[in-house]
């Protein structure tokens, strides 16, 4: 009898802490929840591009407005439900919008995809919840022979800091998270006599708008040979949200 009453103890035990976790996977967050899709829905933001001139020995950071949004439904090339985003530019608020590229994003049952120059991210992917990590760029090529974004190979994608306050501009934005995409330095920035290489990605995601911040950079700095000084190459971009509807 004690026997039994043990057994149905455990048995009783393991289907609580079974539902418990089912309760806590019902509870996560959806992903459209902080990437919402709607046509006529737009994010307005202020870029900084970070560029390299006089032969790369000098950066320069260039400011513009550009201005997201969502202009029509399609499907993509494997024929799945997709969003078209257009991109449009302008230098400053005085200036007219200027269209000046088009982008993808494809929600499934478990990621938000975002295609940008035929490059397939995965932007977002369940379960949102603080410390999950995804391989974000693995439907990208960075590793043939004549792959140039090979500095996007393997990326771990974390989630961090999952439905918290944060004030991103002039923004106070209830619920939103962090996206640590990648954090590196090859070799050893400071020593100008040897090559080296950075690289950088972080977005915020903030409930009912979608991105609003979003941080990247990739350099690589070619160290001095005879004739030629050292020099660097890439590129950053910076982006802050100031409006949205």
């Amino acid at each position: 009898m004690r026997k039994v009453s043990l057994l149905l103890i455990i048995v009783s035990s393991a289907i609580f802490s079974a539902c418990n976790k089912d309760a806590e996977v019902l509870d996560l967050p959806a992903i459209n929840d902080y990437y919402p899709l709607e046509v006529g829905k737009y994010v307005t933001y202020s870029l900084d591009s970070t560029v390299f001139i006089n032969f790369g020995t000098k950066d320069t950071v260039i400011n513009y407005q550009v201005k997201h949004q969502i202009d029509g439904q399609l499907t993509d090339n494997l024929g799945r439900p997709a969003y078209r985003v257009t991109r449009y530019i302008r230098k400053t608020a005085a200036n007219a919008w200027v269209p000046d590229n088009t982008f993808m994003a494809v929600p499934t049952d478990f990621a938000m995809e975002f295609i940008e120059n035929n490059m397939r991210f995965v932007k977002l992917k369940g379960p949102i919840r603080d410390g999950f990590i995804w391989k974000g760029n693995s439907y990208i090529d960075t590793y043939s022979l004549n792959s140039n974004v090979k500095y996007l190979d393997n990326w771990e994608y974390t989630y961090e800091n999952v439905n918290m306050p944060e004030t991103v501009g002039t923004f106070n934005l209830d619920s939103t998270l962090l996206v640590n995409q990648r954090d590196e330095i090859i070799g050893n920035p400071n020593d100008v006599n040897s090559y080296s290489e950075i690289n950088f990605g972080a977005e915020k995601y903030a409930k009912g708008i979608g991105l609003v911040y979003r941080n990247f950079s990739h350099v690589e700095y070619q160290p001095p040979t005879p004739g030629r000084s050292g020099y660097r190459i890439g590129y950053g971009v910076k982006m802050t949200m100031i409006d949205h509807n």
